[in-house]
């Protein structure tokens, strides 16, 4: 992505920020303040951490440093939210990693469906592992300061078409984020993988451009596509994670123990960040439950088939335009991998 934004973009920017009254600041400011944007609504675990996150930063920096989060895109677009934490626009944002490979195409590597272990603990430590760190670190030169790592669900697959088995996915439509290796994960399975703005998703589904998608299941439950889908396949194949992303110009300027606050906060609601998002599926589950969808859970058998099936081509996907830098991230992977399964 250019590292330039139009004067227009600065343009409407500025006045959002003051529509949102972000300027000027309060007479009785903190010492640093951030105003940090992301995509999900309030009520979404995701807000309620950084809810929580806000007030241990402020707690532990005496009031030092204020956080203040912004959900369900009132800063902007996602693109807009990254682009302006990158020229300290906004000084932050929370964002899904799948909406950064055009920004940083390494972290596309968390596309890679299968990408982590379905079992939480082992996840959490190739998470914590060199992998995770130097998805971090490949941030370095952006202009941005990446933070964390936060899980945010396992997406599942959802059509109007039979989804018995691997082979019944062949010749489906399946509706994708613009990303190279999400289509080559469909492509795999010998679907075709459209590119479709998330807000016209129900609608596709409804008149039938597209056969299927793919999301969580709080996700799938709150935007209502069971109502318009026949099929839905609990297959928790590919992981959403998040990135927390500052403004590097903003971040240098805190003191080295202010960073250290923020940085062991994100972390350290973590867990409850999943608890929270484990009881918002479980919630999402049972009501799609009580609609007329059919509902197939895949057992680790039928999991390490679709694995075995998209893993390697998805992985070819995101080597073609990664290059070097990412063939070392999935080096670091793999001897993760190897070493927790």
């Amino acid at each position: 992505m250019n590292n330039r934004v139009s004067g227009v973009f600065k343009k409407s920017a500025a006045l959002a920020m003051l529509s949102f009254g972000l300027f000027p600041y309060q007479a009785f400011s903190a010492e640093f303040e951030a105003r940090i944007g992301h995509l999900e609504s309030a009520q979404q675990p995701r807000h309620q951490a950084l809810l929580k996150v806000a007030s241990l930063v402020s707690e532990r920096t005496s009031g030092a440093v204020d956080l203040t989060f912004f959900p369900s895109s009132q800063l902007g677009t996602q693109r807009q939210m990254t682009e302006g934490t990158q020229l300290g626009v906004i000084q932050g944002t929370v964002s899904p990693a799948a909406f950064l490979g055009g920004f940083n195409k390494v972290v596309s590597v968390l596309d890679i469906p299968y990408l982590y272990p379905t079992n939480r603990e082992l996840s959490t430590k190739i998470r914590s592992s060199e992998f995770g760190q130097a998805i971090l670190e490949s941030f370095e030169g952006t202009g941005t300061k990446a933070i964390a790592l936060w899980p945010n669900g396992r997406k599942n697959f959802t059509s109007n078409e039979p989804l018995e088995n691997a082979k019944d996915f062949n010749d489906q439509r399946f509706r994708v984020m613009n990303s190279k290796v999400l289509i080559a994960q469909f492509n795999a399975l010998g679907s075709s993988a459209l590119p479709l703005p998330f807000g016209e998703l129900y609608t596709s589904l409804q008149t039938g451009v597209v056969d299927g998608e793919e999301n969580p299941l709080d996700t799938i439950f709150r935007m209502k596509f069971h109502e318009v889908q026949k099929y839905l396949v609990i297959s928790e194949h590919g992981a959403m994670e998040d990135i927390v992303l500052f403004n590097s110009m903003w971040w240098n300027s805190l003191p080295k123990k202010y960073q250290e606050a923020i940085t062991t906060a994100f972390n350290e609601v973590i867990p409850e960040l999943e608890r929270n998002k484990d009881s918002s599926v479980e919630n999402a589950l049972a009501e799609i439950k009580k609609s007329d969808i059919s509902i197939k859970t895949l057992n680790e058998a039928e999991r390490t088939e679709l694995r075995d099936i998209m893993y390697p081509k998805a992985k070819a996907a995101y080597l073609s335009f990664a290059g070097e830098k990412g063939e070392e991230l999935l080096t670091l992977y793999e001897k993760a991998y190897q070493s927790y399964k």
